[in-house]
């Protein structure tokens, strides 16, 4: 027996830090949507009681590490499962981008494991238990376009931005979120107006949308990459009509109206930045 499961990744296109919680992490204010850079993901049944975890890139962990095991884990424990299964991941979404491509892969071993074993359960109760896995996974699980509050856990559907074309810069760093939110200052920070990009998106209003994304982030992350800052720098010189930083970084994201515009945003990047990519905004609904 063997499920499929379609792992979006995910870009921000607001990221807002709003204070230190007693527990130890951030009280965030994020609006996030997917998008179709997608990785896929095979659910094979297995006969003993056991979980196994494969994934084609070097760079991810084929072992307990993986968040698509803990998934696996957290989801047998949870509905006491007895059986085992073989978790097959086909990396499309670049690794350690701040595209939430771990996290989408555990969600979608979440939503095919409660098919797999007929286990019924509800969205809302998969990203419940995503939150121990991770604080992107419960978005993740729908995989919509989304507010979360809380330390990322608490998800508040939204309406889908109006359609556009994006594009990613990645550079071939990798960006510690720890140490992103060590530094923190919030005093020193740049919040974007959460309210606004809300409005825009349910107006379809796509100019008043690309001119109030922001991430209180970027800074941050540039102070440590400034190579970030600069691949920022060129996707605004090349036209894109909203640049941002998506997570804690490294990829750039770029909103355009129109592919010929986004096609030439994407030569004009391809040789300062190897990882390039153009792609569409993704709604499951």
């Amino acid at each position: 027996m063997v499920f499929f499961e379609r792992a979006p990744a995910k870009i921000n296109l607001s990221l807002d830090v709003l204070g230190k919680r007693d527990d130890g992490f951030h009280e965030v204010e994020m609006i996030m949507t997917a998008i179709d850079l997608v990785d896929r993901v095979e659910l094979h049944a297995l006969s003993g009681d056991h979980i196994e975890v494969s994934a084609d890139n070097q760079y991810v962990p084929n072992d307990e590490r993986n968040l698509a095991y803990k998934a696996a884990l957290a989801f047998k424990n949870k509905y006491h499962i007895n059986n085992g299964v073989r978790i097959e991941i086909e990396k499309n979404i670049p690794v350690s981008a701040g595209l939430g491509g771990g996290s989408s892969d555990a969600a979608a071993v979440l939503r095919g494991l409660n098919q797999m074993w007929s286990v019924h359960a509800t969205l809302k109760e998969l990203a419940d238990l995503g939150e121990c896995i991770g604080s992107d996974v419960p978005f993740c699980v729908y995989s919509t376009t989304a507010l979360a509050t809380g330390h990322g856990e608490k998800i508040h559907e939204l309406v889908s931005p109006p359609f556009c074309y994006v594009v990613l810069a990645k550079p071939n760093i990798g960006v510690s979120t720890k140490t992103v939110f060590q530094k923190v200052n919030l005093d020193e920070l740049h919040h974007p107006n959460t309210n606004k990009i809300i409005q825009a998106m349910e107006k379809g209003d796509f100019a008043s949308l690309s001119s109030n994304i922001g991430n209180a982030l970027e800074n941050i992350t540039f102070c440590l990459h400034p190579n970030v800052k600069r691949i920022k720098e060129k996707m605004v010189q090349a036209g894109a009509a909203g640049v941002v930083m998506s997570g804690s970084g490294p990829t750039i994201v770029g909103l355009v109206e129109h592919y010929s515009k986004a096609k030439r945003i994407y030569n004009g990047l391809r040789g300062f930045c190897e990882e390039v990519y153009i792609v569409r905004l993704l709604d499951r609904r």
